[in-house]
């Protein structure tokens, strides 16, 4: 059942037939010191010298005394891909994958599969110790700690001091969505947010089913043909009618279906336009390091609320270190996680890529404090946020979800949900196809 389902997630069965024979036999390690990582693009590219976890890799390796050297794959830019890549080699057992950058999604799935080799107990309290909630929840799958928490995140309200002042807009309260639309249209600004047809805009639908009060998927972990959806409910169309809204205010702009997360970013910097942005805590260094002159002006505040009698639900990212169950050095393996993961890495991730630690401790370093003046926001935020769908079969999940919820002017509340939920259970019960 479970190889039924890893063939099932993949291109086609055909494509693991082909590639099976050619990964089995072209494992990368040539040596019983060397581990393989694959990581997540993360800006500190492929050089030990360019910081990321590139350089967090040459350390540990510097630090080992020989035990191991790591060496790093760089992974592709999007998520889904990362994931694809991914699969196709365990599948195949390729044991020239040691270490993996997971985004927290593929856990379960991975899971499920049996790809992912338990956290040994020696490391279980070093793995779970002083980290925020929502990593440790998406380290776990049915009660097994199967990754490491590495950093964690979370999306923040961006906005321009002056255009809340300007609308009158009191920040130090939480704001619902209809607030923001409101301001950005009476001061003709901008709102900047991710609703391409791709992974962040499952993001986004997730945090606006879980802002109005439900979940997505409802029992977590069940089989296929048994999982309950939570779309075609009235969060399923408090959603949808959020995205009406904001796709019909006039506020986003024409290229709302094409915004991920660097053209929000763009469109934010746009010092004669922007207002408003959702958007992950690299921004804050990315606007620093482009000069955008108005940085003095931008603030921050945690995700607005959809109904506003109930709390916000920013969305849940980050990474989570997994180690392959066809790894021939999987202690070693996890001896390196152990050294990438330590605090002092973690804060030294967060300096150089901008991605929040997973321990609590970090935010209140005096160094993070001073370059993430929003640090308590993000932990904050952390403390809030939610997981997206808990499941082995998220990858379907996500993809219907971006094809029935897109483009963003279409959707309907009383027929997007529906239909989504349609879609999603026939994929589910093997009686369509993505």
């Amino acid at each position: 059942m479970k190889f039924k389902f890893a063939r099932r997630s993949l291109v086609g069965g055909a494509a693991l037939a082909l590639l099976a024979p050619i990964l089995v036999g072209c494992g990368t390690n040539t040596s019983d010191t060397t581990l393989t990582w694959f990581i997540n693009p993360d800006g500190g590219g492929s050089s030990p010298t360019g910081g990321g976890q590139a350089q967090l890799a040459a350390e540990c390796s510097a630090a080992s005394g020989g035990k191991y050297t790591i060496k790093i794959e760089q992974l592709p830019n999007e998520a889904s891909d990362q994931r694809q890549q991914l699969i196709r080699r365990l599948a195949a057992n390729d044991s020239g994958v040691d270490i993996m950058s997971l985004d927290p999604v593929v856990v379960p799935e991975f899971g499920e599969a049996g790809y992912l080799v338990p956290v040994p107990e020696k490391y279980a309290s070093n793995f779970t110790e002083d980290r925020v909630q929502g990593s440790l929840d998406a380290s776990k799958w049915k009660g097994d700690l199967l990754a490491a928490p590495f950093w964690a995140n979370t999306q923040l309200l961006w906005y321009r001091k002056s255009v809340a002042e300007q609308a009158g807009l009191d920040m130090t309260q939480p704001v619902t969505f209809e607030q923001v639309m409101k301001a950005a249209q009476s001061t003709n600004k901008t709102i900047a947010v991710q609703a391409k047809r791709y992974e962040g805009y499952t993001v986004f639908v997730n945090a606006l089913v879980a802002g109005a009060g439900g979940a997505i998927v409802e029992n977590e972990g069940a089989a296929a043909e048994d999982t309950q959806l939570g779309l075609d409910t009235e969060a399923g169309k408090q959603a949808a009618e959020t995205i009406q809204k904001l796709a019909t205010s006039g506020a986003v702009g024409p290229a709302m279906s094409s915004m991920n997360e660097t053209a929000a970013l763009n469109m934010f910097s746009d010092d004669s336009t922007s207002g408003f942005m959702l958007n992950w805590p690299y921004v804050y260094a990315a606007m620093g390091s482009t000069e955008v002159p108005f940085l003095n002006d931008v603030a921050w505040t945690t995700y607005p609320r959809v109904d506003a009698d109930k709390e916000s639900a920013p969305p849940f990212g980050g990474i989570e270190l997994g180690v392959n169950k066809a790894s021939t050095k999987q202690d070693k393996a996890w001896d390196a996680i152990a050294c990438i993961t330590t605090a002092e890495h973690q804060k030294a991730y967060m300096l150089g890529t901008g991605n929040p630690a997973s321990r609590k401790a970090v935010f209140d370093d005096p160094e993070i404090q001073e370059a993430f003046p929003m640090a308590d926001a993000i932990r904050d935020s952390l403390n809030m946020a939610v997981q997206r769908p808990r499941t082995a079969y998220y990858g379907d999940l996500s993809t219907a979800i971006q094809r029935t919820w897109s483009p963003p002017d279409q959707v309907n509340p009383e027929t997007t949900p529906a239909e989504s939920t349609e879609l999603i259970m026939k994929v589910l019960r093997g009686e369509a196809l993505l």
